[in-house]
């Protein structure tokens, strides 16, 4: 097993500070707790910020590090302003809350990022600098989005796992981020990237294709030179050791002191008092349901305790505030001399009191607004072997999508709320036990060691199928440029969109600039090389971009052909057209119920092109639309062709592979033939020409081609590089 290097905000170890020594302490925490266990057995690393570290000398930060050492812990010193606008600032005061849904509580004005960069960069550099060969690195969560890629770009060749603890926003919400390239971006420099639920997966992918372009094919995203892998893996817990407190006699002991005499029903809520987690409205819901149900008053109580959480920032002191009158409110409201009906605790819990209050709670109450995943509902499961207890469970949390025999609500919907809570406290004891057991199969099955094995193992899978960046073959593009620049003769056959310039949202803006229109010229200046561009562009726009160079011009995947020095077009046979006018019908149609869809009409063909619409739709239209004309047109001479961002109908025989024979027969024998294309109607041409071809598919995606290079740069570089010597002889 590869040695295991954790990358998170904070490490499993923490600096406090008693009458003047600095000690280190165990950290509490899901996260912590979790990967314990792996990191011991995996003999790795844990790279992390230790703590506040302002006041330390140098002396004290070298001797801490010792110690940490001892831990296989690794510390990440960050400037003290840095660590304020990084953590609370840009983490905790923008991503925190927008990825949450609560767009109104992001500040107008994101000052932080750039000190949520700079400390990104610390720590792929600390990463970089203890990274072995054959090393996996798994980063954790919102604070350190840009590390994949930061690792990445210093160390290429590593194995690197990326997962997100809380949930990631639809699209539409996401996109509000001013700086939402370079997080997705910086989540892509993993090889995998993991998620609580397929949800959250859906979301990532739907940003990564509305925003950067990137379509996800079921779980793979093709970027320029590599595939990153996506995947869900619901975080788990250590069932087995809460069922080993639950045990304790000390528990039973508190249990039954909690209980009292047994007549008052017992609602339980744990939370971090965070704005996310719903307090408000489930203390609304809890009022609701004493109003509504009067025989309960005196025989339920609601246990909530707030676990104190970034206590120094105002928003979460204004929102504690908020909570301590609503309880004040309700206690006002029903109290009486011998009963209150919200018992509220402000404090962290011992892992003993946490498990003496799942095992006492009739109804566990689990009711965030918005939840990653939410441990605390499979601890009380976890809790619970006497096979009793109902939990309530908002759809909102993570864990909604694995424990189906919980009893879901909408916390937003506060009256459907009060009635879920009083039908868990009326559920027979039959029908607890049986969605109890059900709860438990899952929660000790897929525990947290299955939650490490599931990720890691897909992470080491990724690198077995060779989906790791790696350098590029041996021979390419040294090579390949070498045989081109020492041929007798050569022929260059160049695609124009994608090849040569990029993809324009609008096909009349792909105008060629002035440093391509000098690299062609310079090309077809080149002594015995002859320059021909192949395109599905009509002959008017290449004669309009074009038409001045001395290259040879081939429009409509080759049905026109203009020679080089020649201003006359010259087509090939007209074949049957009796199919354009149906075909005409379906695509115009597809484009009046596809916003941002066009109709392109060529001389022998029609194309509807998608790139302007909404990415998820236009894709599934497209999908719709080639299904459709291959039904319709299927017993007509005509192929539907799928390009980039577009749909072809066209005659058979009507493709860019046409044009070969008579440009091979113009060369002599000794000619060495290029051709560089990046969408499936290139792969006609590359299909055409003979095996000793040079093939060059530039950016993702299938192909025959012999090379791959990443995009119009690339593209534009090798040929440059051709040009940097004369042909010899």
């Amino acid at each position: 097993m590869p040695r295991l290097i954790i990358v998170s905000n904070r490490l499993p170890l923490s600096l406090t500070r008693e009458g003047g020594e600095v000690r280190l302490e165990q950290s509490a925490g899901g996260l912590a707790t979790g990967l314990a266990g792996p990191h011991e057995r995996l003999g790795g690393l844990w790279v992390g910020w230790p703590g506040s570290t302002e006041a330390l000398s140098e002396d004290e930060r070298a001797r801490i590090a010792r110690q940490l050492t001892d831990h296989r812990a690794v510390p990440v010193w960050l400037d003290p302003d840095d660590v304020k606008r990084f953590y609370e600032g840009y983490s905790n005061g923008v991503l925190w809350p927008l990825f949450h849904y609560l767009i109104n509580q992001v500040p107008l004005h994101v000052r932080d990022w750039g000190a949520y960069e700079r400390a990104n960069r610390r720590f792929a550099e600390v990463v970089a600098a203890h990274h072995r060969p054959g090393d996996l690195v798994w980063v954790h969560d919102y604070h350190l989005m840009l590390v994949p890629q930061l690792v990445r770009e210093l160390v290429p060749g590593a194995r690197i796992g990326f997962f997100l603890h809380i949930p990631f926003p639809g699209s539409e919400v996401f996109r509000t981020l001013p700086n939402r390239e370079r997080l997705l971006e910086g989540m892509l420099g993993a090889d995998l990237v993991g998620f609580h639920t397929a949800a959250y997966m859906r979301h990532f992918a739907s940003s990564l294709l509305r925003i950067l372009g990137i379509a996800v094919d079921v779980d793979r995203a093709q970027l320029e030179e590599r595939t990153v892998r996506l995947g869900v893996f619901p975080m788990g817990i250590d069932a087995a050791r809460f069922a080993r407190v639950a045990a304790d006699p000390e528990v039973a002991r508190e249990v039954s002191a909690l209980r009292g005499s047994g007549d008052c029903a017992v609602l339980l809520a744990i939370d971090r008092l965070d704005y996310t987690k719903g307090i408000p409205r489930r203390l609304l819901a809890f009022d609701r349901l004493l109003r509504r149900h009067p025989s309960l008053r005196e025989h339920v109580r609601l246990i909530q305790v707030a676990v104190p959480s970034r206590t120094h920032i105002e928003v979460y002191r204004k929102f504690r505030r908020r909570v301590d009158a609503l309880v004040g409110r309700l206690n006002s409201a029903f109290a009486t001399s011998c009963w209150a009906p919200v018992h509220y605790v402000y404090r962290s819990l011992s892992e003993r009191e946490l498990v003496a209050l799942y095992r006492a709670a009739d109804v566990m109450l689990v009711t965030p607004v918005r939840d990653g995943m939410n441990l605390v509902a499979k601890e009380f499961v976890a809790a619970r072997t006497d096979e009793d207890g109902v939990l309530v469970l908002s759809e909102f949390a993570g864990a909604a999508a694995e424990l189906a025999e919980a009893l879901h609500v909408n916390p937003y919907d506060v009256d459907r709320t009060s009635e879920i809570y009083y039908h868990a406290l009326t559920l027979p004891a039959e029908e607890r036990r049986a969605r109890m057991l059900g709860l438990r199969r899952r929660v000790t099955t897929y525990d947290v060691e299955h939650w490490v094995r599931s990720f890691l193992g897909a992470l080491e899978a990724v690198d077995c199928a060779g989906e790791r960046p790696a350098p590029p073959p041996a021979t390419t593009p040294p090579a390949v440029v070498d045989r081109l620049r020492a041929a007798p003769h050569l022929l260059l056959l160049l695609d124009y969109d994608g090849t040569l310039v990029p993809h324009a949202s609008v096909p009349e803006l792909a105008t060629p600039d002035e440093p391509l229109l000098d690299l062609l010229r310079t090309l077809a200046a080149r002594p015995r090389t002859a320059v021909h561009v192949v395109s599905g562009r009509s002959r008017e726009s290449l004669e309009r971009w074009l038409g001045r160079l001395p290259i040879g011009l081939h429009a409509d995947h080759g049905f026109w052909s203009r020679p080089a020095g020649s201003a006359t077009w010259v087509p090939r046979q007209l074949p049957p057209m009796e199919w354009r006018e149906r075909a005409l019908a379906i695509l115009e149609q597809a484009a009046a119920r596809t916003p941002g869809s066009l109709v392109e009409h060529k001389t022998v063909s029609l194309a509807w092109h998608y790139r302007m619409a909404d990415p998820e739709f236009g894709a599934a239209q497209a999908n719709e639309l080639r299904l459709h004309l291959t039904e319709l047109l299927s017993n007509l001479p005509v192929e539907i062709v799928a390009g980039d961002k577009m749909i072809e109908v066209r005659p058979h025989g009507v493709h860019k592979g046409v044009i070969v024979p008579a440009l091979r027969a113009e060369m002599p024998p000794d000619t060495t033939i290029a051709a560089l294309g990046n969408d499936p109607t290139d792969e006609d041409l590359f299909a055409a020409l003979p095996l000793d071809a040079v093939t060059v598919h530039i950016g993702p995606g299938v192909s025959r081609a012999h090379v791959r290079i990443a995009n119009v740069t690339a593209a534009r570089r090798l040929l440059e590089a051709i040009t940097a010597s004369p042909a010899r002889g």
